[in-house]
């Protein structure tokens, strides 16, 4: 619509310089120009009523929040990778547990691993001190320190997957929003131009294309918050299995008191060997 507009300013502006008068035409065409320039989005809002306004309103919310939780989960997705990157590297590497239980009464649990960690060491403790006092607690130590292990898991999930399902509900709504926007503002351009009674392509496409606005700006909102939530969605998954394999050697640890491997029983000895171990004791016995 630009490149028609701008010949027809440029010939009535032409004609005003030279005082000549304008002719009917050049007066459509000016008309014409003026029309086309003022279509758009300020156009498009100032035309529409309560119902497109609250739609679009609604959209910019949705917009903001979907925008302010990519930021914010993102960011907390990155500290947590960094703090638990260190802090199992400062778990793996330690001495012993209590070099363990040291490191976090200094630094505290800042991450899943450190905050399952102190809560199974202290659940152990917990547990060799008291015994089972009261109904949380009944068991042996074992099934206490499972019992810990697991709560402490589902609060760390439901940490994690906190904000996802408001990014959903944006990603699968705000398209449906825009068109119902799209929608409204087809019926009542429509409306317009069949009281105006001029059916020209002119009159119907520039109110329908504004109208479109609303469908963009819904797919606008609507594909950021998809592909944040499906990242997210895949990190979760990747730290939450993580997190259960380290759960298990924890376990391992704290209830057996050395890692896995080392509990195991020997291998029995052949049967010839066994023989040979026990004749020199019935040999002894016979003497």
């Amino acid at each position: 619509m630009s490149t028609i507009a701008e010949p027809a300013l440029q010939v009535a502006q032409a004609a005003a310089d030279t005082g000549a008068p304008l002719g009917a035409a050049h007066q459509a065409a000016v008309q014409t120009a003026t029309q086309a320039t003022s279509m758009g989005f300020g156009h498009f809002i100032g035309q529409s009523d309560v119902v497109g306004k609250t739609l679009l309103g609604i959209l910019v919310v949705m917009s903001a929040v979907s925008w302010y939780l990519i930021v914010m989960k993102g960011v907390t997705s990155w500290v947590r990778a960094r703090r638990s990157k260190a802090f199992l590297h400062h778990f793996w590497n330690a001495t012993s547990l209590e070099a363990v239980q040291h490191e976090l009464a200094t630094h505290g649990a800042h991450d899943p691993f450190s905050h399952l960690t102190a809560h199974a060491m202290h659940a152990r403790a917990h547990h060799a001190r008291y015994g089972a006092a009261k109904l949380e607690e009944a068991g042996s130590a074992q099934d206490f320190l499972t019992r810990t292990i697991k709560k402490v898991l589902d609060e760390e999930t439901m940490r994690l997957e906190s904000g996802l399902t408001v990014l959903a509900t944006i990603g699968a709504t705000a398209p449906f929003v825009g068109l119902f926007g799209t929608v409204w503002g087809v019926y009542h351009a429509l409306v317009s131009i069949g009281m105006s009674g001029a059916g020209t392509l002119d009159k119907v496409a520039g109110p329908v294309g504004e109208a479109l606005i609303m469908t963009g700006i819904g797919l606008a909102v609507a594909i950021p918050a998809v592909m944040a939530y499906n990242w997210l969605a895949r990190s979760n998954r990747v730290l939450t299995a993580r997190l259960d394999a380290f759960a298990y050697e924890l376990f391992t640890f704290l209830s057996m008191g050395q890692p896995l491997g080392a509990a195991r029983t020997p291998a029995p000895a052949p049967e010839g060997d066994r023989v040979r171990s026990i004749t020199p004791g019935r040999a002894g016995q016979a003497a």
